[in-house]
């Protein structure tokens, strides 16, 4: 490998995982750690298939508990108001297909946490395309230009390639790391609460491999 080339770390999400959205502090930290090392690569993975038939009564009980479960072991906020405020769906592409086309205007993040925060803190759907067209138009991306390319064939085939590169990936389940040095791909540890995890797996692959001080350092001194 190119020592003046960065390494790619990959990372798959749904913005409707709600184990994502309990992961997204120490994704924050982790990113601000490796960003000067690794070339960051978000990749949405698709959770469920589009659909518009109301969520069966088990599967909404499920994800309640989820949620419960998240807010017990991470402390990560819900507002269980959108269980009774909202019909829910069993369909996450949609959302999917919302932060591709912000990322052609570099707003994914941005796109993403609107999605998360509307969905869990302020019980909104973002299954349905009314709201995330209001998403769109909150992040300052145009609403009737956003409204056309999420229901458009090429943002729809964007998705599709982008889940079969997922598929490809040493990963199982949302969110999920993996390494990329050359033509080799590592999956990384993942630890909701400790960034510093999945920095030392990352950190022990490219010392080894490309000697990078960088990350010597920044190891030493926290």
């Amino acid at each position: 490998m190119n020592k003046n080339s960065k390494p790619i770390l990959y990372y798959v999400y749904d913005p409707m995982c709600s184990w994502c959205w309990g992961y997204r502090p120490t994704w924050v930290l982790l990113q601000k750690k490796l960003e000067s090392v690794v070339d960051i690569h978000l990749l949405v993975g698709g959770l469920a298939e589009d659909s518009n038939a109301p969520m069966p009564e088990h599967m909404q009980g499920f994800l309640q508990q989820t949620w419960h479960k998240i807010s017990a072991q991470l402390g990560t906020q819900f507002n269980f108001d959108f269980w009774s405020q909202c019909q829910p769906k069993r369909s996450t592409y949609p959302s999917c297909r919302a932060t591709i086309i912000a990322r052609e205007y570099n707003k994914e993040k941005a796109m993403c946490l609107a999605i998360q925060e509307a969905y869990y803190l302020h019980a909104k759907n973002p299954s349905e395309v009314n709201t995330l067209v209001e998403l769109a138009e909150s992040i300052g991306l145009d609403g009737d230009l956003f409204s056309q390319q999420i229901k458009s064939d090429k943002v729809n085939q964007q998705l599709m390639h982008e889940i079969a590169k997922v598929r490809t990936l040493p990963i199982q389940g949302f969110p999920s790391l993996a390494l990329a040095v050359g033509e080799d791909l590592y999956p990384i540890r993942l630890d909701y609460k400790n960034e510093q995890i999945s920095f030392d797996m990352v950190s022990a692959i490219l010392v080894d491999l490309v000697g990078n001080e960088n990350l010597s350092n920044h190891k030493s001194n926290d």
